[in-house]
């Protein structure tokens, strides 16, 4: 049975990165659809007002901490999570372990063009490495019935959903069974990194727990975002305990 942990009512998959990316690739083999959230503090800060993104991460089938926030605040909590498990690290091992293998990807999500790159230069950066199809993040009704389609006719092992919280969670949850994919995973802005748009913050920053300050000196246009993160440890300290 998967060990589990709360922060702030959000239920996470108590595992290492190893144990989430075994997890990931069993999934494959069972029968059905199924999919894997990585909520941060902010999306964790969402859910809290939001019934059905805390009802949707209560459903998923992992749910791992993509923010070393989240492993801080698990020490007031029953279990304490062992390590961050980053969305995007995440799915870099799946495709490194899956490349030999007969496993297919679906990149959708981000700006026009930046899914095609990212695949173009995962398939390099892992030669073997499957993507049957990509599709941008911007779409009409209209469109989203073609990408569904699309999707479905192409049968990828593991969908990669990069729509920005709440929307990509949602998406997943509505469409998942319509399209068919084994996995589905929200990747957030991964498809941006690795397009190479947007640069990781270096290694040592990363040991240290410090990617949201890198984030915030690179981007400084994202400092109304990361006003959430001190207010995700007010609320962790106020409500700890009970």
């Amino acid at each position: 049975m998967n060990r589990k942990t709360h922060v702030l009512g959000v239920p996470f998959d108590v595992v290492t990165m190893d144990e989430a990316v075994a997890r990931a690739e069993g999934l494959l083999k069972e029968k059905g659809q199924h999919f894997i959230c990585t909520p941060n503090p902010e999306i964790v800060m969402e859910a809290r007002k939001d019934a059905e993104l805390m009802s949707i991460l209560r459903e998923a089938d992992l749910v791992v901490p993509d923010g070393i926030g989240v492993v801080w605040a698990s020490k007031y909590s029953e279990i304490r999570l062992q390590e961050r498990v980053a969305g995007y690290d995440l799915t870099q091992n799946l495709m490194a372990d899956l490349a030999a293998s007969e496993e297919t990807f679906y990149f959708f999500g981000g700006a026009p063009g930046v899914a095609a790159t990212a695949a173009r230069k995962m398939m390099k950066k892992y030669p073997g490495l499957k993507i049957v199809g990509v599709h941008n993040g911007y779409f009409d009704e209209k469109e989203e019935k073609k990408i569904i389609q699309d999707i479905k006719k192409k049968a990828p092992s593991i969908l990669l959903v990069g729509l920005g919280a709440p929307k990509q969670e949602k998406w997943i949850y509505e469409n998942i069974r319509l399209v068919g994919a084994k996995v589905a995973i929200d990747v957030g802005g991964s498809f941006d990194v690795m397009a190479g748009n947007v640069k990781r913050a270096p290694k040592i920053f990363r040991r240290l727990g410090l990617e949201w300050f890198h984030r915030l000196i690179t981007q400084p246009t994202r400092w109304r975002r990361m006003m959430r993160l001190p207010k995700f440890a007010l609320t962790v300290l106020r409500t700890r305990g009970r």
